[in-house]
């Protein structure tokens, strides 16, 4: 029985959207999975981007060491993940929807979003008698693996809900107000608790003017991946509406696999000049209008047309699904698909919320001691309510999973 990992932390240094914990979370869990659960370093490949010697998480850098760990395996074999950074939810461009009405994705270093179309389909390709667990502590995670069924969590039973606002702080009346009286506070040495427009409510200790516990959410606005990803490619011509169309102009044949079929679909039916077909008549005019322009473009085209595509279903199903969940996947997420995971820096520490509380409830665990999934999960909800963070984490697998030992 083989056991392999690919653990994912990312801190976007030097850029506005800087977390600090993301890095920290995979060294304490690679850490973990050689201690305890008997891997060996040789069988986990990391990918970080604080530091040069290592593989740098850009989208292609991750998707093929996903590949990589998945294409090897073996009924009996056991499979992880662990993802730490931002996660952000791409509106429909399409007639698509799903639970959500999002495309969930991860936020690799370099803008090129993993959808949770595409971690779906890495699930649909384990082979039968072997599992992958993937935790992710990032933002809107509880949708990471599409249509995964929910055995924790309340995501499943809300309305798909509109993009979420984070405010900023800068020239707020408000807040200047609420300056002053912490300041105030501070000067009677008075603890205050702080409830972010994200989600996120964490115990702000406030003396002499210095924060010595300070939480930031890992997610990241559309407005800001747009800006970032303006300036990573010097196209100023991004907007909502026509997202995927730009990115597979950057990415190309490196772009997610849904953006991919969603431009060959485009592509041909553009070219065919059938615009009352349904595909094309789904499309928002931006992005129909962006395609368009790129119809003589040979270095836009031809890889959208090396796409293997089965039907267009693909562009608004999310792709290779029969219609079950996910049978051999598991998702330990660090919050709902409406909810935002927090970025903690305490006492010089800094952190995920969530998989510091996972490292919590192992701790207090023997290492001869299994504990299942779900006992897992629903520790660590307890341990971040007392901690005053509103996240909730969730948990999403086949009912055989629910009690099964976490990761082996």
């Amino acid at each position: 029985m083989a056991k392999k990992a690919v653990l994912i932390g990312i801190n976007y240094p030097g850029s506005k959207v800087e977390l600090k914990g993301c890095v920290n979370d995979v060294h304490r869990m690679h850490k973990c999975l050689l201690d305890r659960f008997g891997f060996t370093k040789e069988d986990i490949t990391v990918l970080i981007d604080t530091d040069e010697s290592y593989t740098q998480p850009t989208g292609k850098n991750i998707r093929q060491a996903l590949s990589e760990l998945i294409k090897p395996a073996k009924p009996g074999d056991v499979l992880f993940v662990h993802y730490s950074g931002h996660g952000t939810r791409v509106p429909p461009e399409t007639g698509e929807e799903d639970a959500t009405g999002f495309d969930e994705c991860i936020v690799p270093c370099d803008m090129n979003p993993i959808p949770d179309d595409d971690f779906r389909d890495l699930v649909e390709q384990v082979p039968e008698g072997c599992q992958i667990t993937i935790v992710s502590d990032s933002c809107h995670s509880g949708g990471l693996i599409d249509e995964a069924k929910e055995q924790i969590g309340e995501s499943t039973t809300k309305k798909p809900n509109s993009e979420p606002q984070v405010y900023s702080l800068e020239f707020d009346i408000g807040n200047c107000f609420r300056s002053v009286f912490v300041k105030l506070l501070a000067f009677f040495g008075i603890r205050r608790f702080q409830e972010e427009p994200s989600g996120i409510k964490t115990r702000d200790i406030v003396e002499e003017g210095e924060r010595d516990d300070v939480a930031k959410s890992r997610y990241l606005p559309l407005e800001s991946f747009i800006s970032i990803l303006k300036q990573k490619t010097g196209k100023d011509n991004i907007d909502i509406g026509k997202i995927r169309p730009t990115l597979f102009d950057v990415f190309g044949e490196d772009s997610s696999p849904k953006v991919k079929n969603f431009i060959k679909v485009m592509i041909t039916e553009l070219k065919e000049r059938n615009d009352q077909s349904e595909s094309v008549g789904k499309v928002e005019e931006s992005a129909r209008e962006y395609i368009e322009m790129k119809l003589n473009d040979e270095d836009y085209v031809k890889p959208a047309m090396q796409t293997k595509l089965k039907s267009d279903r693909e562009i608004y199903e999310g792709g290779s699904s029969n219609g079950l969940f996910p049978d051999r996947g598991i998702l330990l997420s660090g919050c709902q698909t409406d909810e935002t995971s927090a970025d903690v820096k305490k006492s010089g520490e800094a952190y995920g919320a969530f998989s510091n509380a996972i490292q919590m409830v192992l701790s207090e665990t023997g290492k001869e001691d299994k504990i299942t999934n779900k006992e897992l999960v629903l520790k660590a909800r307890e341990i971040l309510k007392k901690q005053m963070f509103t996240q909730r984490p969730g948990l999403y697998c086949n009912d055989r999973f629910v009690n099964a030992p976490f990761i082996c």
